[in-house]
């Protein structure tokens, strides 16, 4: 932690109240000089997003959400149950001004953008990203679905929200999920809390997803990464990144993963051999429409 963010962390609540009461209110009068997002990484869940954000904040010419220093990773405004104005989110971007003293510093002009694992996953999402924002630049993270899975039940294990165990959350996806995607799509402001914490299955079938955003934006303007890659390379992965959105390369000072889970154990059998063979399929149609192979967990290669 920065010395700078201790001592954010130390201040007494009623400072941080009155700082961030004095923050929006300075951001919501000054919105009309803030333009919206350059790029929004939107996935996948436990797919190293909120490392990926990171690793694009320490970039000179790529800036996260106002105020930077306070680290925010997402604003969450187009979740259905988001319900404010065009002008509150382009409050959290940073002003024309500052960005012009920034590319006269840096020779380019610097993207600003968020991060959100479920921009990817509400089907409904796309779309409102792409009325109000068709020049966005979306980077997916795709991880193997089967570690995925089994991330996503310790994170919601942790938070304290699922009494199941893995074997019996798997076995309750259905139930629990029954009906959720049809009422999310009858009803624009519906948020669904099952369709959120507890498809730990269905989000890791990962084509539809990617379909459903080149449904509305063109294949240049979005970049599927494989989280594993980014693990092993963080730097040419970022390389890849840079060339993408078009801003300089930079050696990022500091390669370490965010937001890991506190939890290290392997995927339990034989949950393990049960989800690679539901997502074999899906995993072979991935790698067709990529064209590349992803070496994911597979149940041929399982004892």
């Amino acid at each position: 932690m920065s010395m700078l963010a201790e001592r954010r962390e130390a201040a007494p609540r009623w400072l941080k109240d009155v700082a961030n009461l004095t923050t929006r209110g300075y951001a919501l009068g000054t919105s009309a000089t803030r333009p919206g997002p350059d790029f929004l990484v939107v996935g996948t869940k436990r797919g190293g997003t909120t490392s990926l954000f990171n690793y694009l904040q320490q970039h000179p010419s790529l800036l996260g959400l106002f105020p930077q220093p306070r680290g925010r990773k997402s604003t969450d405004h187009f979740f259905a149950s988001g319900q404010h104005s065009d002008r509150w989110y382009r409050s959290h971007f940073h002003t024309e001004a500052y960005r012009s003293r920034v590319a006269r510093r840096e020779g380019e002009r610097p993207l600003g953008g968020e991060a959100s694992p479920y921009y990817l996953w509400d089907p409904r999402i796309a779309r409102r990203v792409h009325a109000a924002y068709p020049q966005v630049k979306a980077i997916a993270l795709v991880r193997d679905p089967v570690e995925r899975a089994w991330s996503h039940y310790q994170e919601r294990t942790e938070n304290g929200v699922e009494p199941l165990g893995f074997a019996e959350a798997l076995a309750a996806e259905e139930s629990r999920t029954a009906g959720e995607l049809e009422r999310m799509l009858a009803d624009p402001t519906y948020h669904s809390t099952a369709h959120d914490w507890y498809t730990y299955r269905a989000r890791g079938v990962y084509l539809p997803q990617l379909r459903n955003w080149l449904s509305v934006f063109p294949a240049d303007q979005l970049l599927v990464l494989r989280s594993e890659d980014m693990y092993d390379d963080v730097q040419a992965v970022f390389d890849r990144i840079c060339a993408f959105l078009g801003v300089r390369e930079y050696a990022l000072p500091d390669l370490r993963p965010r937001n890991a889970s506190r939890t290290k154990s392997s995927v339990p059998e034989p949950c393990r051999r049960e989800l690679a063979e539901f997502f074999e399929p899906h995993n072979r149609a991935l790698e067709e429409f990529l064209g590349r192979e992803l070496g994911w967990t597979a149940p041929g290669a399982l004892r």
